[in-house]
Formats: C-alpha cells, sequence, structure tokens
C-alpha cells in the first residue's frame, strides 16, 4: 500500500538524518557519562524524542505527500457525474462513520487502488484510481470507498504513528547499544565515541528497522481485517466481498514488483515474504468476511 511505503520511508529517512545531525551537533554527548560509558535513562529519553519525531512528522506530511508521490487530483468542484457520485457517497459513508468530510480524490493508474491517509479523522483524504473507477461496478466501488472510510474512522494512521514510535525508540536505543560495545569492544576506544560508534550505530539502525517494519506490516494486515469489516457494515457484506473478489480476478497474476506492496490488494507471499507484505491475501480476507457473524 502506498500510504504505508511512503510513512515507512519517510520516517526511516527522518529517523537516520536525525542521527547524524545530533551526532555532528554533539548531542550524543550526554549519553557518555564521564566519557566511559552509556547513562542508560538518557539514551531512552534521547530514544524516544527521536522516534516519535520521526513518526508524527511521517503522519504530519502523510496526506501532502501521498498528494504529491501519487498526482492526486483532489474534487474541489465536481465536473461529471462520476465525480459527483464518488464525493456524495464517501460524504454518505463519512456520516454513518461519524467522522469528518474527507477530502476526495482521483489519481491516474490502471490498476484498481484506493488509500485514505491523514493526521485526523475529521481532515482524511480518501483517494481511488482511474482503474478503479474504469474497472469495478458502482456497488463494488463503494464497497472499496467504506473500507478506505473505516480506515479513517478506526484512527488507522495514528495508531500505526504510536506503534511506528515505539518500535523507533527501541532501535535508536538498541542501535546505539551495539555502536557503544562496538567501539568499546572491538575498537578499544577508552574515551568519548570514535568513529566506529557512529558507522555502527547507522548500520544496526538500519537492520534493526527493517526488523521494525515486521511489526508495522503486521499490523498492517490486521488493520486490513478490521476495515473489511467496517466496509461490510458501511457497504453491506456482499458489496465487500464482491469488490474482494473483483480485485482477486483483476489481479490473478502477480504484479510487478514495484505495485506488489502498494496495490489494495496485495499479492499472495510465502515464507519470509510474508512478514513484509502490508495487505493479507485476498483469499484470506474473503474467507475472514464469510465466516463473520457480526
Amino acid at each position: 500500500m502506498k500510504r504505508i511505503l511512503l510513512f515507512l520511508a519517510t520516517n526511516l529517512a527522518i529517523l537516520v538524518l536525525l542521527s547524524i545531525v545530533l551526532r555532528l551537533l554533539g548531542v550524543d554527548s550526554i549519553l557518555d557519562e564521564r566519557g566511559s560509558d552509556l547513562d542508560l535513562g538518557k539514551l531512552l529519553v534521547f530514544s524516544a524524542v527521536i522516534g516519535f519525531t520521526g513518526s508524527f512528522f511521517s503522519l504530519a506530511i502523510s496526506k501532502w505527500s501521498a498528494k504529491r508521490m501519487m498526482g492526486v487530483r483532489v474534487i474541489t468542484q465536481p465536473s461529471t457525474a462520476t465525480e459527483s457520485w464518488l464525493v456524495n457517497t464517501v460524504r454518505q459513508q463519512a456520516q454513518v462513520a461519524g467522522i469528518g468530510m474527507p477530502e476526495v480524490g482521483i489519481f491516474e493508474s490502471p490498476e484498481p487502488n484506493a488509500f485514505a491517509t491523514g493526521a485526523r479523522r475529521d481532515a482524511a483524504l480518501v483517494a481511488v484510481s482511474t482503474g478503479l473507477l474504469q474497472g469495478m461496478s458502482q456497488r463494488e466501488a463503494e464497497a472499496v470507498l467504506a473500507h478506505e472510510v473505516s480506515h479513517v474512522a478506526n484512527g488507522d494512521m495514528v495508531t500505526l504513528t504510536l506503534i511506528q514510535g515505539v518500535v523507533n525508540t527501541f532501535v535508536v536505543f538498541l542501535s546505539r547499544v551495539v555502536g557503544h560495545t562496538v567501539d568499546r569492544v572491538v575498537f578499544k576506544t577508552e574515551e568519548g565515541h570514535g568513529p566506529a560508534f557512529l558507522i555502527t550505530t547507522i548500520v544496526a539502525q538500519v537492520v534493526l528497522g527493517l526488523f521494525a517494519s515486521m511489526i508495522v506490516m503486521w499490523f498492517s494486515r490486521q488493520r486490513e481485517f478490521r476495515a473489511d469489516a467496517g466496509g461490510a457494515r458501511l457497504a453491506g457484506r456482499e458489496q465487500m466481498v464482491a469488490a474482494l473478489e473483483r480485485l482477486r480476478q483483476r489481479h490473478a497474476g502477480p504484479l510487478p514488483e514495484r505495485m506488489a506492496a502498494f496495490g489494495i490488494s496485495g499479492n499472495r507471499a510465502e515464507g519470509i515474504k510474508r512478514l513484509f507484505m502490508t495487505h493479507p491475501p485476498l483469499e484470506e480476507r474473503i474467507a475472514a468476511l464469510r465466516n463473520s457473524t457480526g
């Protein structure tokens, strides 16, 4: 899903940049008590500040970055019957879901796709692809919109931000512990920190960041089930199932690698690749809806 990867990429870039800048400015020195050992209490506070700064900044610019990266044209005044239907459908669903009216937009893509993003439930963005409008019936498209509105109503982006902030904190904390250990044990630095600390810390931060991403991706997969259930409540279970079936038919073959994690449906993956999937396989989502009793 594009919004997830944009969020993660922005977050990781901010994390690395903050670490380098703070190191160059000497802020890391507050963690090196008496020039010989880490102050773990100060390190944890320091890590939390960096970790949550990265995730909350990513959230703050999520709507802005999604619009520009995806080329979203926001509908300010509907000019066609399709645009009018799109805006009115989102408005009705938002009212039922109890959220403010999101911005509604369209982006060019032959794939049936949609996303919702934004820092606040009452100021979100819901966007659909031209491929979705052209390749799905209105009832199917309505269910996809209901799925995205449910993401907003569930506060998924905020929850993602908090989870990302927590894992960021431990990534920053552990990477500095690793860097400190390597600097002392391997390179025998006795006072302060040498170049090995900075290099090892950055490498450890990137590696640990990949493992942390598995946690975020797991949450992403779980929230797809919740959004499907919310979409079923807003548009009807059979419509939601029909929309997922349509997506499964359209994506019967594998998507190109660059699109695999971006699509609303995602691709089937096995083994370790499954740990980095933003979406569960469509077959599992359809089965979950059909077996639900709510």
